[in-house]
């Protein structure tokens, strides 16, 4: 949680304030679904795990909508859910899947990461769209900064998140004029219970190699700390891109490492 106050963009006497968080069932989603609770959001939290957005959404003013983001029916029914008017939608659904040579990766782990960070993330934008119009809402893109550079074994990773990057900067360039506000925060090295784990299927010895050394990485609380003070700006306040990284990751290849 942060320690500062964030400045709640004004809103109408008795007007509901929803945001939408996909990929909400752990790490950076359930973090940021819980922050914007507690700022005074009602919060519909999207995910594939039911079990673990149950867990998510007990005691915060919250709902659970069990969604793949990849379905478009799923992301029909989570667009009825929401209703007439979203003030925040955060893409936060997806991942990162393998990090061998290109000449050596799964294409289909590629697919699969195209298909929950690029097509998952225009497919309920394109939902939510007018909701977000009747709200003047805003849209926040959860990247990554390996859509800032290319890395070794990044190929399929890197790509997708500067797929979705470019999505972000062609809509907010298509919406310019009306009152929805187009944002990005791209976090670098943030140290989750899953995000290693699952690129690594299930390699817990290569997930924490990830981090070893690394004096105090980023955690889902700060991320979801940046992704709250981006959305509260005041309405004609757009922060176009947001990069985070912890003190000791000065790039994607350049880190501090205690021995």
């Amino acid at each position: 949680m942060s320690a500062h106050p964030i400045e709640t963009a004004p809103t109408s006497p008795g007007t509901t304030r929803t945001a939408v968080v996909t990929g909400a069932s752990s790490g950076i989603g359930a973090a940021t679904a819980r922050l914007l609770a507690a700022h005074g959001f009602h919060v519909v939290c999207a995910a594939r795990r039911a079990d673990r957005l149950a867990e998510v959404v007990a005691g915060i003013d919250a709902e659970a909508v069990t969604c793949d983001v990849s379905d478009p029916d799923d992301v029909a029914a989570l667009a009825e859910r929401v209703g007439d008017r979203c003030t925040l939608l955060v893409n936060n659904a997806g991942g990162a899947l393998g990090q061998q040579p290109t000449a050596d990766e799964d294409l289909e782990l590629w697919e699969r990461m195209y298909a929950s960070n690029v097509m998952g993330a225009a497919r309920v934008t394109q939902a939510l769209l007018p909701a977000l119009r009747a709200a003047e809402g805003t849209v926040v893109f959860v990247t990554s900064t390996a859509a800032e550079a290319p890395y070794e074994g990044g190929g399929g990773y890197c790509g997708v998140k500067s797929a979705e990057r470019a999505m972000a900067g062609s809509l907010r360039l298509e919406l310019v004029g009306e009152p929805v506000r187009v944002c990005e925060v791209a976090p670098g090295m943030v140290h989750t219970e899953e995000f290693s784990l699952v690129r690594f299927g299930g390699d817990r010895e290569r997930a924490d190699a990830v981090y070893e050394g690394v004096p105090d990485p980023l955690v889902a609380e700060d991320v979801a700390d940046c992704i709250a003070w981006v959305a509260e700006r005041p309405p004609h306040v757009n922060i176009d891109r947001l990069v985070v990284r912890p003190r000791a990751q000065a790039a994607n290849h350049k880190v501090h490492r205690v021995q």
